[in-house]
């Protein structure tokens, strides 16, 4: 610590925890507080003695509050060098004694616009000015300057000028914080005003999103890989969702997890998804009940459930539960756990269980590449009517093939393409995943079937290019089919499913997912 008596500290803090205890510390080690509104009424409250800003900076408060710290003597007591003479020279005739210790966190902007009723002038009321400007001045100026931005390191602080005065390790370590404390903050700002205006979000002059550190992982994908998850500023972890029981997420299972919750929420209906490395192995649903929908799930590929990651969008209860417990399954995310559950899976002491009651799932994905960053919007919420298939064979199809290809469509939006999914209308038979070409996958959704393909739906993401991956469905049996359309061949796809008596509908999209 440099500079001479008295020594000011400047704390004007938003977030008062730990306030008093710090600042009873740093007064007791002979510093002297300026302070500001609130700050300044909780420590006088305190018995704390703090000089307010306005006394030292002999000029009033204006504007309402919005001019208070914006002063020579504030700021030129924080930038002043210390080790250049003609610094101190000019501080004393200008009688700017030096600031060797500032505490300031900033007007809570994120919790404002949170907030559902926040109107527009509220917002913008909550924008700081003076504090990130002194948190920037202090963290440019750390060679001599501690700057504190989080009660976290009060204590850290507190214990180093007790002993002489903090370490320029600290020091630097802090300023770091601080830059990234106010880049949070003004990427805060600037996301909100860009929705404000109407801003397309995938397609912004620049992108500011800070992340935030949740937890370290053990590792990524593989052991040798290491990995941590971060959540977007403002934000909740893990989306809101929470860790109810068992291990810490893996990221393999942070993964998977995105995965099935995003896809079982494209059901209304009680509705169960069974992921494996980030695909449907199984999907079912039932109209009223739960346990139904995961003995759907289950029966269509029992084999790779097993380790699997489970989603329901429907809370899980003692009866499910007993079910749930007779499998190894590293995950299960539900919007709620009852007691009955909670005891009967609490037994199995390394299953994790995910409530997604309050998870909330983003509509910008972004994908970080060799070339750049790739930003795309979320594939919205599939709502197939009946008036959206265009029938494009001579047989039309029932309206149990309707209830299935609809079902299955939105299966296969969250399969990597090429994908094929074949089933019926409450559950799926066989998926062909990430296969290189479209008739790979047809015969791998035919293989790993476990349902009756006779009389079966099918449904593809994309075109097929030719005829061959049809023949093979329908040498299988399927005679319902549904997909995009719009090969240069759709004309010969067209006159096979018409010789194989297949009703098919176009759909107009695709559903790629790489």
């Amino acid at each position: 610590m440099t500079g001479s008596a008295p020594r000011f500290a400047l704390l004007s803090v938003s977030d008062k925890a730990g306030l008093v205890p710090f600042a009873q510390r740093i007064s007791a080690a002979g510093y002297t507080i300026l302070s500001t509104g609130g700050t300044l009424k909780q420590l006088r409250d305190a018995g704390v003695d703090a000089v307010k800003v306005s006394q030292h900076t002999g000029s009033p408060e204006v504007f309402g509050g919005r001019v208070k710290t914006l002063h020579p003597r504030i700021h030129g007591g924080i930038l002043q060098r210390r080790d250049l003479a003609e610094h101190g020279s000019e501080a004393r005739e200008q009688d700017i004694p030096p600031i060797d210790l500032v505490v300031v966190n900033l007007y809570p902007f994120q919790q404002t616009v949170a907030r559902p009723d926040v109107t527009f002038e509220d917002a913008v009321e909550n924008i700081d000015i003076g504090g990130p400007t002194m948190v920037r001045a202090a963290a440019k100026n750390h060679a001599a300057v501690t700057i504190v931005c989080s009660p976290d390191d009060y204590d850290t602080v507190a214990a180093e000028i007790e002993q002489g005065g903090t370490t320029a390790e600290t020091r630097r370590r802090l300023a770091l914080k601080a830059f990234r404390h106010t880049a949070t903050y003004d990427a805060a700002i600037s996301t909100w005003l860009a929705g404000q205006c109407g801003e397309d979000a995938t397609t912004p002059d620049e992108i500011h999103a800070p992340l935030e550190l949740v937890q370290p992982l053990r590792y990524g994908e593989n052991p040798h890989q290491g990995a941590a998850l971060y959540r977007q500023a403002g934000r909740p972890a893990l989306g809101g969702a929470a860790l109810l029981q068992g291990k810490e997420l893996s990221y393999n299972n942070v993964i998977d997890l995105d995965a099935a919750v995003d896809a079982v929420l494209e059901y209304s209906e009680p509705s169960c998804v069974v992921i494996k490395h980030t695909n449907p192995c199984g999907v079912g649903r039932d109209a009223t009940s739960a346990l139904s929908a995961w003995e759907r799930a289950l029966e269509a590929d029992p084999v790779s459930a097993f380790g699997g990651i489970v989603a329901f969008n429907r809370p899980v209860d003692g009866p499910l539960a007993t079910k749930l417990a007779e499998r190894f399954l590293e995950v299960i995310a539900a919007p709620g756990f009852d007691a009955d559950a909670r005891a009967i899976l609490g037994a199995k002491a390394a299953l994790r269980l995910v409530d997604t009651s309050s998870a909330e799932l983003t509509v910008v994905r972004q994908r970080p590449t060799l070339f750049g960053t790739l930003v795309q919007q979320s594939d919205p919420r599939i709502d197939l009517l009946d008036e959206q298939f265009t029938v494009v064979t001579k047989r039309a199809p029932s309206d149990d093939e309707r209830t299935a290809l609809a079902f299955l469509w939105r299966v296969c939006k969250h399969v990597k393409s090429n994908a094929i999914v074949i089933g019926s209308h409450e559950r799926t038979f066989g998926i062909g995943a990430g296969q290189m070409s479209r008739v790979d996958s047809v015969e791998l959704a035919v293989r790993k079937a476990t349902g009756p393909l006779q009389g079966a739906a099918l449904a593809s993401d994309a075109f097929f290019p030719f005829r061959d991956g049809l023949d093979a469905a329908a040498n299988a049996g399927v005679r319902a089919i549904i997909q995009p359309g719009g090969s240069k061949r759709d004309d010969e796809v067209i006159a096979a499913a018409n010789e194989h008596g297949i009703a098919m509908v176009f759909t107009g999209f695709r559903h790629f997912r790489h």
